[in-house]
């Protein structure tokens, strides 16, 4: 018997998430950027339709790793995509395939909705995990750069006049 379940985040979960969460941004060195709190997190995943879905990986029975996710659309491919927003798994746990099981995981959810793809952005010093996602089949997507509006920057576009 395997000591790895992978199973869908509860709004109950909310706490382990965040502390999960929390880990993915210190590793990151994003730590300053976490605004989001347990309730918010609760609210999503307690949705009758959520927009953003989780799933929680526990080694032993204790709480490993997650993956956040939520479905998009390609206008290319007429079809849905699942975009992977984070994928972390905590450093005392690596080396026991739980980012991989996720990633499966993701990839069944994928397939079973019928979706034409599943991307996710990695950070370009990041090099651990470009490697691991070549090992899986994915490939870095030249000629793309992300472009993100913040708070800020939605509230002054939104108020922009249209004339």
């Amino acid at each position: 018997m395997s000591a790895l379940t992978i199973r869908p985040a509860l709004a109950s979960d909310a706490p382990v998430l965040l502390s999960l969460i929390r880990g993915l941004a210190e590793y990151e060195k994003l730590a300053h950027e976490v605004v989001a709190t347990e309730a918010q997190l609760a609210a999503e995943l307690g949705a009758p339709h959520p927009v953003a879905q989780a799933l929680i990986a526990e080694w032993a029975g204790e709480p490993a790793g997650f993956a956040l996710y939520f479905f998009n659309f390609s206008t290319f491919l007429g079809r849905q995509g699942l975009y992977l927003e984070d994928l972390f798994v905590l450093p005392a746990q690596r080396g026991h395939g739980i980012g991989r099981a996720l990633l499966v995981e993701l990839a069944r959810r994928a397939a079973e909705r019928g979706c034409g793809r599943v991307e996710w952005s990695v950070l370009d010093w990041n090099v651990d995990a470009q490697r691991f996602y070549a090992s899986l089949g994915a490939r870095p997507m030249s000629g793309w750069t992300v472009y993100r509006l913040d708070r800020a920057a939605i509230a002054a576009l939104g108020k922009t006049s249209l004339s």
